[in-house]
């Protein structure tokens, strides 16, 4: 740096020179006297009217600063959330120790955790939201979204991708829950449609699990029972009728499935057409395996009076429970041949869309969805029972393998599709109105309708309904 750079500007006094003439000094003014005794605080009404309004501007700019800005910068990543959580199916005392790990994680959230009951809990859902009062996390089926589409709000990038999601979650978690690039829920379980088979009359019969819809009604005819008068006191298997078999909304759903059937537009009108022939000859053939006589398909199996019966996982406690001695296996349900097509049923959880505290509530949803998260779910549902909900991640199915009870469900979940025909949803809505249209198609032909007549009215039915809700 040039020395003379650092002075540059600083005006200082050039030293005297002993040959130039000392300048007489210039006179100063004199100083004005002092102030006289009591007069140094004295201010006149003005300037103590402005001192006073600058204290107050100073203190309302000190208070705006402590109340308002200060909270702003500290408090963003310490204040205090609680989220309210619905849930269906799990005890609080099931949850609790996997909310608690997730506060423990993040202390500033607290997660209250309400299990709620089925009965009238879509309306309610949709009622408590749009009063301001619901739930921030939730849990909804499958097939709700055309209901709930205003009240879901979508999914953050970090709280997943839509590259994670699809590497990580089923094809028909992809189809229903990601709409226009948006994912709008995450799944927890996987639940699809099995075949429940009694083992004692398999056997009895000399026969195996049938793998084809050909084997399925073979077996069906040989291992019914009827007495004397035609009476059926063991029934093969149960379809044909819809008032008395569990499921059969998602029995019918496999079958238009497996047909090629669009489900909303019921096309291939030939193909819903024969799907309907095919599920109702069971009950009116003169060879028939199934009346509307007998029991609930369900009871009927739990008896012992039921060959084969259509069930997803959860009906293993129902069965279980009625009757803990019955033996019984489940296998994948029947394919035509070289297709692979199976019924999926589920549940998901969601994030409202008027929550206060949607950050938080998808950063829980985010920490539910972890391998780690649905292991240790899995884990606490199992001491209740004798197992958890089947892992909705594609990366856990290789736990269950071994499971013999559960594995049948999980190998048909990669080629699972869904269905708004879905039985046990207790919606009130959606599900309960296509079902009631498809009820009266499966009855109609008990009064010579024919198939075709049938779902002409099914399609105009359904058409209806999702106009109604925007589809």
């Amino acid at each position: 740096m040039d020395e003379n750079a650092v002075f540059q500007g600083q005006n200082l006094e050039q030293p005297q020179s002993y040959y130039q003439p000392v300048q007489a000094p210039q006179m100063q003014t004199p100083p004005p006297p002092p102030p006289e005794e009591g007069s140094r605080f004295n201010f006149s009404p003005q300037a103590l009217v402005k001192l006073l309004i600058g204290l107050v501007v100073v203190i309302l700019l000190l208070t705006v600063l402590i109340v308002v800005v200060l909270p702003r910068f500290t408090q963003k990543n310490n204040q205090k959330v609680t989220l309210v959580y619905w849930g269906l199916w799990e005890s609080p005392s099931v949850m609790q120790p996997v909310i608690s790990d997730f506060e423990r994680q993040y202390p500033n959230i607290t997660v209250e955790y309400s299990q709620q009951d089925i009965k009238q809990y879509r309306e309610r859902l949709m009622t408590r939201i749009s009063n301001g009062n619901g739930p921030d996390v939730f849990r909804f089926h499958d097939s709700w979204y055309p209901m709930l589409s205003s009240y879901l709000a979508p999914l953050s990038s970090d709280t997943i991708s839509n590259a994670d999601f699809s590497r990580l979650f089923y094809p028909v978690a992809v189809k229903d829950l990601v709409k226009n690039g948006a994912i709008y829920g995450i799944p927890l379980e996987i639940d699809t449609l099995g075949l429940y088979i009694n083992t004692d009359i398999l056997k009895a019969a000399g026969l195996t699990p049938p793998a084809t819809w050909n084997d399925f009604v073979n077996d069906a005819k040989t291992m019914t029972v009827k007495d004397s008068s035609g009476k059926i006191k063991t029934a093969g298997a149960a379809l044909g009728t819809y008032s008395n078999v569990t499921h059969a909304p998602d029995i019918m759903a496999l079958l238009f499935a497996q047909n090629g059937v669009n489900m909303s537009t019921m096309t291939p009108a030939q193909s819903a057409s024969d799907a309907l022939n095919f599920y109702t000859s069971f009950a009116l053939d003169n060879a028939n395996v199934w009346d509307n006589t007998l029991d609930p398909s369900i009871l009927a199996f739990s008896k012992g009076n039921l060959a084969m019966y259509f069930g997803y996982s959860w009906d293993y406690f129902t069965i279980k429970a009625a009757n803990p001695s019955l033996n019984f296996e489940i296998v994948p349900v029947p394919q035509l041949p070289g297709q692979n097509i199976n019924i999926a049923s589920y549940w998901v959880e969601g994030v409202s869309s008027k929550s206060k505290h949607q950050k938080e509530a998808m950063l829980f949803l985010k920490y539910l969805s972890q391998a780690s998260t649905e292991q240790k779910l899995y884990g606490e549902e199992s001491k209740t029972r004798d197992f958890g909900e089947l892992y909705a991640r594609t990366d856990l199915a290789s736990t269950l393998e071994q499971n013999p009870t559960v594995s049948p469900f999980i190998k048909e979940a990669p080629t699972a599709v869904s269905s708004f025909f879905a039985d046990g949803t207790y919606d009130d809505g959606l599900n309960s109105q296509v079902n009631t249209y498809l009820g009266n198609a499966i009855n109609s032909m008990f009064n010579n309708t024919s198939a075709d007549t049938a779902i002409g009215t099914l399609s105009q039915g359904v058409a209806q309904v999702l106009k109604q809700y925007g589809q």
